[in-house]
């Protein structure tokens, strides 16, 4: 299991701000586990601390601004972007200014002083934002969608103004692969901008140094072009600093058309809406369940064994009628070998079965059915809603709506984090063993 990472000494850099102009110094302290990203500001009194969330994004417009109470922090998506690519999950940024500094316009900058301090591994575990199901954004011509993954992946696609500077390009995103193709793309404006963002008081602090001004088919900056696709490795970058705003390290796969710091945060806003919403299931009391039965009883009232045993404890009883069971999901789960390699899913007739497991135990709670033997017979109305994966625990909810002697039907369902993920209704038999 990956382990979370911070900056093993502090770093500082001082530099001029794109939008503000101002001259700026930003130090990167090392945090504790669990601390998360957050900006401080040092030149205002009480030196206020801004945590950085998709729920303190104010606007949007060439740069991604926070916002908690009075405190803004404008452009900081680079920084983000930086200490993302490069691993680290836990940093305080402090800055005597509003905006960090712009350097030449890429993340090079702030990634020479991550390095330069250096990365340590913590104690505690990194925890990940698993995409589970698509996630979709439209925004004008704008598109966001992220698609399952067991890596982070990213596929942008960058349109200009009548089409032109057309790119493309789709990668993992590693430290690696952040560090030597994604960091050093430098920011860019359309000619055909310039001036209605200089009429805003923005890019006040802008020149041919830390941005490329595309003009007609034609390119002005300082040095040539970094890269031939120079301005979607840069859209890739801010699309890794902006969605660090959900708060969390996302294992999902990225395609965006047209994107923008607008969908964004957006999207790191629905991811983290998301997560909440996963994080206040209540977890079920289990020592606390009057008639639960633990691994060995189930056993003692199902024929099943490894490898198709699916449940792991019955954690609730209502009645002779209703039961809720659980099965622990494992990456060892012998059926994980080929269903399937690199992106493993439990089979939904596994979850099928496990529902047809806990029905039997509820059957058989019946006086006159103990000692008997169930048969699992048909299923209808079967749906399966989102995938079951390693590490997930499977609470399986079967309540009897029939029993007619050796005959019984059941309306069950498995919810992963209090989300369906597979319903049906069963019919099953008993038979003498």
């Amino acid at each position: 299991m990956d382990k979370q990472r911070t900056l093993a000494s502090p770093a500082t850099l001082t530099g001029s701000a794109l939008h503000t102009g101002e001259d700026v110094t930003i130090t990167i302290l090392p945090a504790p586990a669990g601390h998360g990203f957050k900006f401080q500001r040092v030149d205002l009194p009480d030196e206020p601390i801004v945590e950085a969330a998709a729920a303190h994004v104010k606007t949007v417009e060439r740069a991604t601004t926070l916002v908690q109470g009075m405190v803004k922090i404008h452009t900081v998506e680079h920084v983000l972007s930086a200490l993302t690519g490069l691993g680290v999950d836990n940093a305080l940024i402090q800055m005597n200014a509003n905006e960090p500094p712009i350097g030449d316009g890429s993340g090079a900058a702030f990634v020479a002083m991550i390095l330069k301090a250096g990365i340590v591994e913590q104690d505690a575990l990194r925890s990940y934002l698993e995409i589970r199901e698509p996630l979709t954004i439209e925004s004008g011509e704008s598109v966001l969608v992220i698609l399952p993954d067991t890596k982070f992946r990213i596929s942008c696609t960058q349109v200009g103004p009548q089409g032109r500077f057309t790119q493309f390009l789709s990668a993992e995103i590693t430290p690696e692969f952040y560090e030597k193709e994604i960091a050093p793309a430098r920011t860019f404006v359309f000619y055909e901008d310039v001036k209605p963002l200089m009429d805003k008081g923005l890019i006040k602090g802008g020149s041919l140094e830390n941005a490329i001004v595309a003009r007609g088919e034609s390119v002005l900056s300082k040095e040539p072009l970094r890269f031939p696709e120079e301005f979607v490795r840069h859209k890739i970058l801010d699309i890794i600093g902006d969605l660090a705003l959900c708060g969390r390290r996302i294992l999902g796969h990225v395609v965006a058309v047209k994107p923008g710091h607008g969908i964004n945060t957006q999207a790191a806003k629905r991811l983290a809406d998301r997560q909440a919403e996963m994080s206040a299931v209540a977890v079920r009391p289990v020592a606390a369940t009057t008639g639960a039965l633990d691994v060995n009883e189930v056993m003692r009232t199902l024929p099943h064994r490894y490898p198709f045993l699916m449940v792991d404890r019955i954690i609730e009883f209502q009645g002779d009628v209703r039961a809720v069971g659980v099965k622990a999901v494992s990456i060892n789960e012998p059926y994980f070998q080929g269903h399937f390699p690199g992106h493993p899913v439990m089979p939904g007739v596994l979850q099928l079965e496990a529902m047809a497991q806990v029905a039997s135990i509820v059957m058989m709670r019946k006086t006159e059915n103990a000692g008997k033997i169930g048969y699992f017979m048909s299923a209808d109305e079967v749906k399966f809603r989102k995938p079951v994966m390693p590490g997930d625990t499977l609470f399986i909810e079967c309540e009897l709506t029939s029993a007619k002697k050796r005959l019984g039907k059941a309306s069950c369902r498995c919810l992963v984090n209090g989300e369906v993920v597979s319903e049906g209704h069963l019919l099953f038999g008993l038979v003498d063993k």
